[in-house]
């Protein structure tokens, strides 16, 4: 699998980057601020490690993991009546977390067969 080449990886990062960038137009409440930009940026980074070292199903799991807790973050921070918010965290963490489990199973093929081929 090549660097820089999985689209799904490409579509987590954008999902983060949008999280984090909504907080300056979207209205926040509870810790909305504060879950948004950590769980983007976080989100966004764990996309980019992907892209550059494909075949990593360990860091495929903690992006699903952050993508699962961005959904989840609305009733974990008290923002659910921010509705912008809200449904920014429920759609991007959503998108992130189907097209997580969609690399998931290409990347542990490409770990096994770098495994066999050393």
């Amino acid at each position: 699998m090549k660097k820089w080449y999985r689209w799904q990886d490409y579509v987590a990062v954008a999902a983060g980057l949008f999280t984090a960038a909504a907080v300056l137009f979207t209205r926040q409440e509870g810790m909305s601020t504060t879950l948004m930009l950590v769980l983007g940026a976080l989100l966004a980074v764990s996309g980019i490690v992907n892209l550059a070292m494909p075949g990593t199903p360990a860091m495929e799991y903690v992006q699903a993991v952050l993508a699962a807790v961005l959904v989840l973050s609305p009733w974990l921070g008290s923002y659910t009546s921010a509705t912008g918010a809200a449904w920014t965290s429920w759609i991007a963490g959503a998108v992130a977390l189907v097209v997580t489990a969609v690399a998931i199973r290409p990347s542990i093929e490409v770990h096994h067969n770098m495994r066999m081929s050393h």
